[in-house]
């Protein structure tokens, strides 16, 4: 799937109420930016952000922050929330390898929503899930560590199960298909994942914690 450039989009992201302009400023007090101690949960690389919309309805109490590097996703984001009174939710543009200058032990769940699977192994180290992310995770994660990923493409969810399990991590429930799983999981879908389950292809699934 691809995605259009979209006209203006710094104007766009500069004027949405949904974005937080210089998240770094926000570093430990992201309860007091929403105003209220509720969970915060984090999705890395969300797209033109359809799950996080889509969760931070569903879950009024819970707190819900969407980032993404991309300005022309990010402008689609914003401008789809247009209208729209969700104050459980902020946006921001940022580089997922520079959350823990944003945030302090200060989020419950991390999301990995078919992240890029960068398959060339010289690029092994960008993936969401590579050792270096999963250090980087230690230092935002509130108490317990909490991760869901849903991706489409075997090879990273492959690498992600072997991943995170050397690194300690526990399986809560595991899925190689999601939309056709014997016992539904309750789930919100993104762009990409509307587009697959619509071609057939199997979504692959993993809730994983490690408790502290």
């Amino acid at each position: 799937m691809r995605y259009n450039v979209v006209k203006d989009a710094g104007r766009i992201i500069k004027k949405s109420n949904y974005i937080a302009e210089n998240p770094k400023s926000n570093k430990n007090h992201w309860n007091q930016v929403f105003g209220n101690s509720n969970p915060i949960c984090l999705e890395l690389g969300m797209g033109r952000g359809e799950f996080i919309k889509g969760m931070a309805k569903k879950y009024p109490n819970k707190n819900f922050i969407g980032l993404e590097l991309d300005e022309n996703q990010i402008a689609t984001a914003a401008t789809k929330l247009e209208g729209l009174t969700l104050k459980n939710l902020k946006l921001i543009h940022a580089d997922a390898s520079t959350i823990a200058d944003i945030f302090g032990k200060e989020i419950d769940t991390i999301y990995l929503t078919f992240s890029e699977p960068w398959p060339k192994p010289h690029d092994e180290k960008r993936r969401f899930t590579h050792p270096s992310y999963l250090r980087i995770y230690d230092r935002v994660f509130k108490k317990n560590k909490h991760i869901i990923l849903k991706t489409d493409n075997k090879k990273l969810f492959a690498y992600s199960l072997e991943t995170l399990s050397q690194y300690w991590y526990s399986f809560e429930r595991v899925s190689l298909d999601l939309h056709r799983d014997e016992n539904p999981i309750e789930n919100i879908m993104t762009d990409f994942e509307t587009q697959y389950y619509k071609e057939g292809r199997p979504i692959y699934y993993v809730d994983a914690t490690f408790e502290s």
